[in-house]
Formats: structure tokens, C-alpha cells, sequence
């Protein structure tokens, strides 16, 4: 009876498996689909008056977010938003939320495991209180940066050394709406150490260990 019982079991377990590995397959068909439509839509060149202003005189709100995982949980994690001013960059409004992902990390696709919880807290945001919505969110002088470049020839992003005393550079990707010079230059501006202050202001923050250890929330 055992050996009856193990086979079965067995079987059982060789089924799931067979199961999960085709429902990975077709998760990634359909994120590589929508991986290509979204490409189609993006727009990378400027689109806003503020933009082409040196000073970026009309820009009054910088954000940013990320995810923070518990150490040694890959799927727990606290996802945060922080909304500072510009260009003084005080924050005006963060939030922070324990999450579950569920999707697995496949290099390449992290936006659809992590990106869903992020426009959730944007989504929050704008139903609070709209007014505070960032008018640029940070995912992360010419003289300190120098372009990566794909084996294509194609541009991907840049390297920015973004303070003086950092010795490690940050890297800003092509974004949507926004030309790479320009994504550049004003995450420059929002350095005052080598990590983007919408992103620092978080990121190992006594209210972000807090969530972590607690499991709780905090809005504000």
C-alpha cells in the first residue's frame, strides 16, 4: 500500500509541476506580447514646457517608487511612494504597504512582478488627493555621465556619477515622455548624495524598517 501511495504521489507532484512549467510559458508569451505593445507606445522625447527649461522652471513635484523586501523573502515586501517638492525637494507626502507577489522574478520582466503595486499606491494617491501627484517618477552635467550602449548600436541609458564624492555611478534608463538628456540632467539635480532623493527618502527610512519588521501600513 506505501508503494501504491508514493506512486501516486509522485504522479500528483509530476503533474503539478508539468502544470506550473506550462502556465510559465504561457505567463511569458504573454508578458514578451505585452512587453512589445508597451514599447510601441513609448514616447522618448520631451513632451512638457517645463522640460526644455534649464532650470526646469514649472516642474513642482518629483516622486518616486520602490519595493523593500524582508531579508530572505522574495515574496513579502513593502511597497512605497514618496512625493518631494521641487526644487527643494522636502517630502509633501509618502506612503508605505506590505505586499504579497505572487508573480515569479524572471530577468527581464521585473516590471510585471513588482510594477502592478506600485501603480496601485500612484492610483491611492490620486484618489486622496490628486494635487499631490508627482509630475515625473523616478525609477533611478553631461561632464559626469556617459551613454550605454546596446550591442545594436541603440542607446539603453546613461551612467551618471551624481554627486561628488560618490565613487559608484547611478544609472538612468530611457523613460516615457521625457528624453534620456533630460532624464539625466534632472536626476542630477535631485541628488544631494549618489542615490535620487524621491528614491533616498525611503529606501532604509526608520519608517520603512518599521513596516518591514511590523507587517503594518502608514500613509500621509
Amino acid at each position: 500500500r506505501a508503494g501504491v501511495a508514493d506512486a501516486g504521489e509522485a504522479g500528483s507532484m509530476l503533474a503539478t509541476r508539468e502544470s506550473e512549467g506550462e502556465d510559465g510559458r504561457r505567463r511569458l508569451r504573454q508578458w514578451e506580447s505585452q512587453q512589445v505593445e508597451l514599447k510601441k507606445q513609448m514616447v522618448d522625447h520631451n513632451t512638457e514646457d517645463w522640460q526644455s527649461n534649464e532650470d526646469f522652471a514649472g516642474l513642482e513635484r518629483v516622486g518616486g517608487v520602490d519595493l523593500s523586501f524582508i531579508k530572505e523573502d522574495e515574496v513579502n515586501a513593502c511597497a512605497s511612494l514618496v512625493v518631494l517638492s521641487y526644487p527643494d525637494l522636502e517630502v509633501i507626502y509618502e506612503e508605505c504597504r506590505m505586499v504579497c507577489l505572487n508573480a515569479p522574478y524572471i530577468p527581464g520582466f521585473l516590471a510585471f512582478r513588482e510594477a502592478p503595486f506600485l501603480e496601485e499606491a500612484v492610483r491611492r494617491l490620486q484618489h486622496k488627493d490628486p494635487s499631490l501627484l508627482p509630475q515625473i517618477k523616478d525609477l533611478h552635467e553631461r561632464g559626469n555621465a556617459f551613454t550605454l550602449t546596446g550591442t545594436s548600436g541603440k542607446v539603453l541609458g546613461m551612467a551618471l556619477k551624481s554627486c561628488e564624492k560618490s565613487t559608484k555611478p547611478i544609472y538612468v534608463s530611457v523613460g516615457h515622455r521625457i528624453s534620456l538628456g533630460t532624464a539625466t540632467r534632472l536626476t542630477h539635480s535631485c541628488c544631494k548624495y549618489r542615490v535620487p532623493e524621491p528614491i533616498r527618502q525611503f529606501v532604509g527610512s526608520p519608517v520603512t524598517t518599521w513596516i518591514l519588521t511590523s507587517g503594518g501600513a502608514m500613509e500621509g
